[in-house]
């Protein structure tokens, strides 16, 4: 029981979240020893100048999202003059292209559809960013960026070993979800984010660290020296982010930067359940696809992957033959108090799995990862949701499960078709719900 439960809430969980707290403790140290410092009259430590909001340039690869990008603009011009924004169409046959332009940001139109990241090369080669800009902001087109993005995300880059900031995933509340079940799906995303990035991105980001899995395409920042250097657009895979990430642990680029409270961004997540498996389905076999392509290395972040790698198979094969488990115990159950003696065929046939044994070693545990994403996210309606969370839980591993043989025998052109989105809910006086304008 306390295995099941231990796989289930994640060695890597416990493992990362205490790196997580030491960070949190130096940190802390750090803060008062430079106090200390300023009421003794002492200098400070001199440091790099971080990067200016005018060397940053704002990347979109979109396929036909003229139902979100204008918000997308709108919280990309307050980051940046939307001169510095580059919006990359990808085979779109909407009125994507005539939006942005209208917008005023860079156009650059592409046709045929050829796929996420073949649209970011595309993009960062026409218009020459290298050479324009230090730091390449790389954002979906379903995106917003919380106001102090670039405020708190560029200091990052003072340490001249950081060549990436992985930008902190959290879930767009408005336009809300169309049903109850769109807004259990959010939920659960929601808590997702939590539970990774501050339980285990944290920790593996530390500076002696450096062994964060995933610099997130959605709203992420490079150096753009390192952008050539790095293979975006690799062949035979489905997403990028992955790819791009191990790239730069593979080369030795140098040092992925993340924080909580940094580089914040809100993404829209899917609200139905077709959506939402096509979605983790993608991510799933990205992410195996990527692990194929980069085969092991001796240094620490593959000590950490297949680490990781491990503790994942083994969790999603308990969670996927639970269910079977399960439904044995419980026609064990019935059938012995119908009198049946547990003998089938001369052997016995025993319960396979207890009542207490699901609640304490797998509800409870999952439970109490809510308990703490409702805390943190501030959401009380977590707590009821959570009930429901297993299931999905249940669901990702079966994905994560199925994905695996199709990377191993597949390839990916790499084309993409956007989820269905949500439109911005406008007032009568034509800002959004939320109070943008």
């Amino acid at each position: 029981m306390i295995v099941i439960g231990l796989l289930l809430v994640g060695v890597n969980t416990l493992l990362w979240g205490v790196a997580g707290l030491c960070r949190v403790v130096a940190q802390f140290v750090a803060h008062r020893r430079m106090h200390r410092s300023a009421r003794l009259g002492r200098p400070a430590l001199s440091l790099h100048p971080s990067v200016t909001r005018d060397q940053v340039a704002i990347v979109i690869a979109a396929h036909n999202e003229e139902l979100v990008l204008a918000e997308t603009l709108r919280s990309a011009a307050r980051q940046v003059p939307l001169r510095q924004v580059f919006v990359i169409s990808d085979g779109s046959s909407d009125g994507t292209v005539s939006l942005a332009r209208d917008a005023g940001a860079n156009v650059l139109e592409l046709s045929p559809n050829r796929g996420k990241a073949g649209a970011i090369v595309a993009g960062i080669r026409h218009f020459d960013l290298k050479t324009h800009f230090e730091v390449v902001v790389l954002l979906d087109a379903d995106t917003h960026l919380s106001e102090n993005y670039l405020e708190t995300g560029l200091p990052l880059f003072t340490d001249d070993a950081v060549v990436a900031v992985a930008g902190r995933a959290t879930t767009l509340l408005k336009p809300g979800a169309r049903s109850l079940g769109g807004r259990l799906l959010v939920a659960y995303r929601e808590r997702v984010y939590i539970a990774v990035q501050l339980l285990i991105k944290f920790g593996q980001a530390a500076r002696s660290i450096n062994v964060v899995t995933i610099v997130p395409g959605f709203a992420s920042m490079y150096r753009s020296r390192v952008l050539e250097l790095i293979d975006i657009a690799a062949p035979g895979l489905t997403i990028e982010d992955y790819n791009m990430t191990f790239e730069i642990h593979a080369r030795s680029l140098g040092r992925i930067a993340f924080h909580p409270n940094a580089a914040v961004a809100l993404t829209q997540d899917p609200d139905n359940f077709h959506d939402y498996l096509k979605q983790v389905g993608r991510w799933s076999l990205g992410f195996w696809q990527t692990v194929i392509r980069h085969p092991w290395q001796p240094r620490k972040f593959w000590l950490a992957l297949y680490l990781y790698i491990a503790e994942l198979v083994t969790s999603s094969i308990l969670l996927v033959l639970l269910v079977p488990l399960i439904a044995l115990s419980a026609a064990s159950g019935v059938f012995t108090s119908l009198g049946w003696n547990g003998m089938v065929g001369g052997f016995e046939v025993a319960v396979v799995i207890s009542p207490g044994v699901l609640i304490l070693g797998i509800v409870i545990p999952d439970y109490l990862l809510t308990i703490f994403a409702a805390i943190v996210a501030r959401r009380p309606s977590f707590l009821l949701y959570g009930f429901a969370f297993p299931v999905l839980r249940l669901i990702d591993a079966a994905l994560c499960l199925h994905r695996l043989p199709e990377a191993i025998v597949g390839e990916s052109t790499g084309a993409w078709t956007s989820p269905s989105r949500r439109a911005p809910e406008l007032t009568s006086h034509g800002r959004g719900a939320d109070g943008e304008s």
